[in-house]
């Protein structure tokens, strides 16, 4: 069993920036990899990013792809940084844990609660 809690969210203009953070519970944080999931209002969840268990490879949605940056530690947290932010990046930010490398949700055996991150124009 693996619980995650997310921090980091907030208000912020167009062009700043914030970084979020997914601390998890247990020992296990290593068997897995991490991705990181978003949800618009009206909107389905959609994938953000996934960094592998080793913290080796990733991947981004075409969306955000040079201006987030998913990393990890050894102590239980994964972050994505997000940089140049803009209106439409407007969204709940889940964070999941699964056994693969995966941009599917369904593939993700673990969730966070969500933290609001809210861009303004």
């Amino acid at each position: 069993q693996v619980q995650l809690v997310e921090s980091g969210g907030g208000l912020v203009q167009a062009g700043g920036s914030l970084r979020l953070s997914c601390a998890a519970s247990g020992r296990t944080f290593s068997r897995y990899c991490m991705g990181w999931f978003r949800q618009a209002p009206g909107k389905e969840r959609e994938f953000v990013a996934v960094i592998s268990k080793s913290g080796g490879s990733t991947d981004y949605a075409d969306s955000v792809k040079g201006r987030f940056t998913i990393s990890r530690n050894s102590a239980n947290t994964v972050y994505l940084q997000m940089n140049s932010l803009k209106p439409e990046d407007t969204a709940v930010y889940y964070c999941a844990a699964g056994p693969a490398v995966s941009d599917n949700s369904h593939f993700y055996n673990y969730w966070g609660q969500g933290t609001q991150v809210t861009v303004s124009s």
